[in-house]
């Protein structure tokens, strides 16, 4: 009996993280560039018991039994298929046209600055520090250029397109023209990144990992911006599945409810044993 409660209680907290996972996508269904995560489970340790070595019965089956520990989340998977494209309509909203592309944006986190990146387009002009504008992401994150320094150009902008090149061209009034080049990475190994926060994604500590940087991401620079696809006044929704969401979801409810009835009924038997006299 106690093996069967710590199976089915070991399986179940679990089963809770799945569940979690799966609200968490259904959270963030409609936020723009969010990729949805999958649970993968992996079997416990499990104990193999032999028939008697006198027992020469020719079976089919096999030569013994294994008692189980239950279940865990093993790995936890980023879905990286892209998105569809919606119209926005919105001169700062841009979208990504081929996968594993990202913009360059820092962020302040409780070590300091950092580099992260994001697939969210929906940028804004706000005012900058030292004067003009600077394109920010909604958060209010500084987006970076291809040097890694924050963009920033003069005020009076009537336009901006995004070239396939992954160039920003900020049109003024006057006629004139500024061309700034954004910075866009090329994720090689996406499930080696570190999940942040909603769309953001961080490089971890990859010499922790065994990989060098260059292995996981690639910094488009030069002849590699030529492969940068963008498009304007559209966003990337999210990849995740509704239906897939809430099938999974109830099938992880009944194996939550059917390892719980398991452990309610170990424990009534439990007590009609300690209640023989």
């Amino acid at each position: 009996m106690l093996r069967t409660m710590l199976t089915a209680t070991n399986t179940m907290n679990q089963l809770q993280q799945h569940m979690d996972t799966i609200g968490h996508n259904l959270a963030n269904s409609s936020t723009a560039g969010y990729k949805a995560r999958d649970a993968k489970f992996h079997e416990l340790l499990y104990q193999q018991f032999d028939n008697d070595k006198a027992d020469q019965a020719v079976r089919q089956s096999p030569d013994g039994i294994r008692y189980g520990s239950g279940a865990m989340l093993g790995q936890s998977v980023m879905n990286w298929q892209a998105g569809s494209l919606q119209e926005t309509g919105r001169p700062l909203d841009f979208a990504f046209t081929a996968p594993k592309q990202y913009f360059k944006v820092r962020m302040e986190t409780e070590t300091g600055m950092r580099e992260v990146y994001t697939r969210q387009g929906a940028f804004q002009a706000v005012p900058a520090a030292g004067g003009g504008l600077a394109l920010v992401t909604n958060e209010g994150h500084p987006v970076l250029d291809v040097a890694g320094n924050p963009v920033t150009f003069r005020e009076g902008a009537t336009g901006y397109e995004a070239v396939d090149n992954g160039i920003l061209r900020v049109r003024y009034a006057d006629g004139t023209e500024q061309a700034i080049p954004l910075g866009v990475v090329e994720v090689q190994r996406p499930q080696l990144m570190e999940q942040l926060s909603g769309t953001y994604i961080g490089l971890p500590d990859t010499d922790a990992l065994g990989v060098a940087a260059d292995d996981v991401l690639t910094d488009l620079q030069g002849a590699g911006r030529q492969d940068i696809g963008l498009a304007n006044n559209k966003l990337e929704s999210s990849n995740v599945d509704y239906q897939k969401e809430l099938t999974d979801l109830m099938n992880v409810q009944r194996s939550y409810q059917f390892n719980s009835r398991a452990l309610t009924i170990a424990d009534q038997m439990l007590g009609l044993i300690n209640g023989i006299r």
